[in-house]
């Protein structure tokens, strides 16, 4: 009886008993200090590469150069300045062309490539073709650019050797404002189709087979299992990726870069290479650190919306 009493022993009163939650912090980084230690090199790089440049935005409303002897406050002139050059306009126009289709046509390629590497049934076969799709991600956009141009050549180009066997006259893709930004959309899609499947593979993966199987039962044939147990199944992964693509809309630079030239500069020019034109070859610092700050907002703005947009649709977004 005394053992039975002594384990329904109540604490005295007003003695606290503290949750793990209630530790104190210096006790709560002790606990996981090798968790913390294994982040450190990831928060040292966001902090230095990411955060402390956030102090440069303050170079949108000054007039700077790197030799001045300080910040010369001109409040919103490098916007004005900026909002009334047509050059700018032409850029962000340009962008949101070539993002948008290139979202439109990421989402259907690796999703259609994700399907059909997901219908074969043959492990060996199978893991060959992902490895062929995945290896153009990890080559260099700048050899990318060399392999295309050459590709693309009017002069010896393969491309161009099919177009003249057929009767065709030499074109050169690279250089012609009405075949640039369709070649940039092919050559995207050939780069990037392989790694953007990673993420519809695994989702794939967690598809209910008890669904497929039931309407194969009910006599669903192959599409309309696709397009009415699949699809659905992976939507919110889709969007996912709709939105952080999104948010990355505005900041495509490295493909258009290598393969800009100057022949097709009013297509091909957008808000990235038009920040560094103005920033590292004229020098305009305040102008292109202005231009750079308008393209962080809308993202950030595009991002919200989409995020709204998702909790309407699916109840949650994926933003707190």
């Amino acid at each position: 009886m005394a053992h039975g009493r002594t384990a329904g022993k109540k604490p005295a009163e007003g003695k606290i008993i503290r949750s793990g939650k209630d530790k104190p912090l210096r006790v709560q980084i002790y606990k996981y200090r090798w968790l913390y230690l294994m982040y450190l090199p990831v928060f040292l790089v966001m902090l230095v590469f990411s955060y402390i440049p956030m102090a440069g935005i303050v170079i949108a409303f000054c007039d700077y150069t790197p030799f001045s002897k300080g910040l010369d406050f001109i409040g919103l002139e490098n916007f004005e300045v900026l909002f009334r050059s047509s050059i700018f306009w032409q850029s962000v126009k340009n962008t949101l062309i070539i993002s948008s289709v290139n979202i439109v046509l990421s989402l259907s390629t690796c999703v259609i490539l994700a399907l059909l590497i997901d219908e074969i049934k043959t492990v060996w076969f199978r893991k060959a073709v992902q490895s062929i799709v995945y290896i153009p991600h990890f080559i260099s956009w700048v050899v990318v650019a060399s392999i295309f141009t050459m590709i693309l050549s009017p002069q010896g180009g393969l491309v161009n050797a099919f177009v003249t066997a057929f009767g065709g006259e030499p074109v050169y893709f690279l250089a012609s404002p009405r075949w640039w930004r369709p070649m940039l959309w092919i050559i995207e899609r050939w780069k990037g189709i392989g790694w953007g499947t990673i993420v519809y593979m695994a989702a794939l993966t967690a598809v209910d087979q008890e669904m497929i199987e039931a309407a194969t039962i009910d006599g669903a044939s192959r599409l309309q299992r696709v397009l009415n147990v699949t699809i659905p199944c992976i939507s919110p992964t889709i969007l996912v990726v709709f939105i952080m693509d999104l948010a990355k809309i505005l900041n495509i630079f490295e493909p258009v870069w290598v393969l800009q030239n100057a022949a097709v500069m009013d297509v091909s020019d957008v808000i990235a290479t038009y920040v560094y034109r103005f920033g590292i070859n004229n020098a305009q610092y305040g102008i292109s650190t202005a231009a750079g700050l308008f393209k962080s907002v809308i993202s950030v703005v595009l991002v919200l919306i989409a995020n709204k947009l998702s909790r309407k649709i699916r109840g949650e977004g994926i933003l707190a």
